[in-house]
């Protein structure tokens, strides 16, 4: 069988400047050269892991504006889920947000999956999943 894993996720971003930001700002991402490219973009390390964010002035597929957890959706894994579930509530992100508010945010403390998640929307509604996993 062959050997995989995975290198980076790559997301759409109608306006890169403040995609980066959310990223680089919310999740300390810091960004990596990339090459000069056709299509404008930038790349951020996550560990030994990048996000690819890719300008597309047109936006994503995503018509939904609510944080729904069972849509596709990337996520970051970390062993300080409070920290940044702190990170992002002091940054105005609430679980009592309305459902099609950008700053929504959903908590599952205690799920199925057996460790607490979080999920968030990014500007251009990607959907981003925070969990503690061991």
């Amino acid at each position: 069988m062959v050997d995989l894993r995975l290198h980076h996720v790559s997301i759409v971003a109608t306006d890169l400047d403040r995609s980066v930001a959310f990223y680089r700002d919310l999740f300390a991402l810091p960004q990596l050269e990339r090459p000069a490219f056709s299509i404008p973009g930038a790349w951020l390390a996550c560990g030994g892991l990048q996000l690819h964010i890719v300008h597309n002035p047109e936006g994503t597929f995503r018509t939904e504006d609510s944080v729904d957890n069972n849509d596709a959706h990337f996520a970051f894994n970390t062993d300080d889920f409070d920290g940044v579930l702190h990170r992002l509530v002091e940054r105005g992100f609430r679980e009592d947000a309305a459902k099609d508010d950008p700053l929504r945010l959903l908590v599952v403390r205690a799920g199925k999956a057996g460790f607490p998640q979080l999920y968030v929307r990014d500007p251009d509604r990607n959907i981003v999943e925070v969990n503690g996993a061991p």
